[in-house]
C-alpha cells in the first residue's frame, strides 16, 4: 500500500523543486524577477494542492504565525508568506533563560538573535511587531532534563528533535492557537507537507527539495496535530543560494549570517563537554580495548560518542568509540576495522507513525517492512536500507541491508519510502557485527539475518 501511495503521488515533482527554474529566471533578470517568478509558482502550486486535495495550504488573507530564529532561513520563510498574501504574525520563541546557567561563559545569546528578529521586522516586513514567547520552563522541563538524563546515562540523546516534538510543534501552538484557532504556523524547516498517498485528507512529510538541507528527520516524531495547520516556505528550494539571493535582494542583513549549528544552548563559546561538565558530576570510569584489558581512564560517558575517534595515548593505531556501558561506567574502544563498530540492526522504542493511518500491514509479517532509515550517523540526505518488523508493544526492529558506523542508543531513527517521511523513534539498543550469533558471522551482510536480540550485549 505505501509503495503505490508514493507511485500515485508522483515523485518530487509534484511537491514543486524551484531552484532550475529561478537559474533559469536568474539569467533573465534580476534577482527581483526571480522573486516574482518563485512565488507564482507557489501559488500555483498552492491552487493546484488544494483543487487535487482536501488537504493543502491555506488561502490567502489566513493568519500565519511565522516562527523567526534570527536566521536567514526563517527570516525568508516569513517574506515569501507576506509575498503570498498571508496575514502574518512574527514569532520568537525563546527556549533558554542564561539565568539557569552555571558558568560565568553564558549559553545560548538569545537577546542578539531577538534583536535580529526585531530588526528583520522593523526594516524587510514592513514594521510588523515580532511577538517574544518564553517557552524556557517548558523547554528545560521536556527537553533539557531528559536529555542530562541520557547524557548521564551514556546515551545520545538529539535536543533538537524532542524540541520539536514537544515545544515548537505541541507547547507553541497550544499556546498561539488558544485564541486563534484558525490560524497555521510557518517555520523556516528545509522539509516539505504535502496531502499523504494513504489518505489526501490528511498531511503527510517529505523531504525537502534540497536533500542536502533536508530537516525532516528531525521533524519525524512531530504530532501530526500541528503538522496539519503548518507550512515550511523553505520545502520547494533546491538551493540555499537562491534563499540568500533573496535576502539580500530584500536588503535583510540576515542574507550574511551564518548557519546555526549544533545545539543553540551550548553557544559558541565554548566546547559541548565543557558546558555539560556544569550540570553534570566528574563520574570517571576504565576505557577498555576489545579484549577487556584498561587502557586508559575516562572522567565521564557524555564525553564520548559512539563512532567517534578515541583520543586515547599509548595505542599503535587510531582507535575508536565502540560502547558505553553505563552499568559498568565503562568505554571500549576499538580500531576503525572491527566488527564492534558496525551496526547491523537496531531496536527502536516508542516509533510514532506520522500517518494517523495503521502501520503497514508489513511490519508484523516475517519478510518484513522494506523501506529506508536514516540517523544520525548518515551524512545529510543519505539513507540507509532496511527491513523493519514489529517487537513488541510501540517497538521496531530495524534490520540494516548494510552496516552502520556510529549508531548510538538515544538517536533518533527516521523512516522513509521514497521522499515520504514515515515517522521516528529513539534507538534503544543496536547490534553489531560482533553480536552475531557463533555461525552466523561469515554470512554475507546482504543475506539480512533476523538477529536475536538475545546476543546484545
Amino acid at each position: 500500500m505505501l509503495a503505490s501511495g508514493v507511485a500515485r503521488l508522483g515523485g518530487r515533482s509534484s511537491l514543486g523543486v524551484v531552484s532550475m527554474g529561478a537559474r533559469r529566471a536568474r539569467q533573465r533578470g534580476t534577482t527581483t524577477d526571480v522573486a516574482r517568478w518563485l512565488t507564482t509558482i507557489v501559488r500555483r502550486q498552492q491552487e493546484q494542492e488544494r483543487e487535487a486535495a482536501t488537504w493543502g495550504p491555506p488561502p490567502a488573507g489566513t493568519k500565519v504565525f511565522a516562527c523567526m530564529s534570527g536566521g536567514v532561513d526563517s527570516s525568508v520563510a516569513a517574506r515569501l508568506l507576506l509575498e503570498q498574501g498571508y496575514d502574518v504574525e512574527p514569532v520568537f520563541m525563546r527556549n533558554w533563560d542564561t539565568l539557569d546557567e552555571q558558568s560565568e561563559s553564558g549559553g545560548c545569546e538569545w537577546e542578539r538573535d531577538w534583536e535580529d528578529v526585531r530588526t528583520v521586522c522593523r526594516e524587510n516586513l514592513g514594521g510588523l511587531k515580532p511577538r517574544l514567547v518564553d517557552l524556557s520552563r517548558e523547554y528545560w522541563s521536556h527537553v533539557f532534563e531528559p536529555a542530562l538524563e541520557g547524557w548521564a546515562a551514556g546515551v545520545t540523546p538529539n535536543p533538537d528533535v524532542t524540541c520539536n516534538q514537544h515545544i515548537k510543534f505541541r507547547v507553541l501552538p497550544e499556546r498561539l492557537l488558544a485564541k486563534d484557532p484558525s490560524a497555521w504556523i510557518a517555520t523556516g524547516h528545509w522539509a516539505r507537507l504535502g496531502p499523504s498517498p494513504l489518505d489526501p485528507s490528511q498531511p503527510a512529510l517529505f523531504r525537502s527539495a534540497n536533500i542536502g538541507k533536508d530537516q525532516s528527520h528531525y521533524l519525524s516524531t512531530s504530532p501530526i496535530s500541528a503538522l496539519r495547520r503548518t507550512l515550511f516556505p523553505l520545502g520547494a528550494y533546491s538551493s540555499k543560494d537562491d534563499v540568500r539571493d533573496l535576502a539580500r535582494e530584500w536588503g535583510m542583513h540576515t542574507g550574511e549570517k551564518k548557519d546555526s549549528m549544533g545545539i543553540c544552548f551550548v553557544g559558541v563559546r565554548k566546547g559541548f563537554s565543557g558546558f555539560l561538565d556544569s550540570y553534570l558530576p566528574p563520574s570517571p570510569g576504565n576505557i577498555l580495548d576489545a579484549n577487556g584489558k584498561v587502557v586508559g581512564r575516562h572522567n565521564g560517558l557524555w564525553r564520548y560518542t559512539v563512532g567517534e575517534r578515541a583520543r586515547i595515548g599509548g595505542q599503535s593505531e587510531a582507535m575508536f568509540i565502540a560502547n558505553k556501558d553505563a552499568k559498568s561506567n565503562t568505554i571500549t574502544i576499538v580500531p576503525k576495522s572491527h566488527p564492534m563498530l558496525r551496526c547491523v540492526s537496531l531496536l527502536s522504542n516508542n516509533f510514532r507513525w506520522i500517518s494517523s493511518s495503521h502501520p503497514p500491514h508489513e511490519v508484523d509479517s516475517p519478510q518484513g517492512f522494506e523501506c529506508k532509515a536514516q540517523t544520525r550517523s548518515l551524512p545529510f540526505g543519505a539513507l540507509a536500507k532496511c527491513t523493519v518488523r514489529r517487537w513488541g508493544k510501540g517497538s521496531l526492529d530495524i534490520d540494516l541491508h548494510e552496516p552502520l558506523v556510529g549508531v548510538s542508543p538515544g538517536q533518533t531513527v527516521a523512516l522513509y519510502k521514497g521522499d515520504w517521511c514515515l515517522g521516528g523513534g529513539t534507538i534503544q539498543s543496536t547490534l553489531t557485527l560482533a553480536d552475531r550469533p557463533e555461525g552466523e558471522v561469515a554470512e554475507a551482510v546482504e543475506d539480512r539475518p533476523q538477529l536475536s536480540r538475545a546476543v546484545a550485549k
